[in-house]
């Protein structure tokens, strides 16, 4: 089963591997939620939706719903 960026628990760090492009909104992608990107979960809001995500620096919220379509790898810890 592949890892999604709703699964990410706060703090983790991944590397974006596959983005459904049919589900997710084109400003995203703009934004830097690309294949190859690292990205980090800094916090959740309550009700756990939506994520507040470090994409490359750059900082954004996604809902959970979208967060499903977005593969990744999570990184080893260091």
């Amino acid at each position: 089963m592949q890892d999604t960026l709703a699964n990410l628990k706060r703090g983790e760090r991944a590397i974006i591997k596959d983005v459904s492009s049919v589900h997710i909104p084109l400003k995203l992608l703009e934004m830097g939620c690309l294949p190859g990107n690292s990205v980090e979960l800094v916090q959740l809001a309550p009700f756990q939706d939506p994520m507040y995500l470090n994409i490359n620096g750059s900082h954004l919220a996604i809902r959970k719903e979208t967060a499903i379509h977005i593969l990744i790898e999570k990184a080893v810890h260091e």
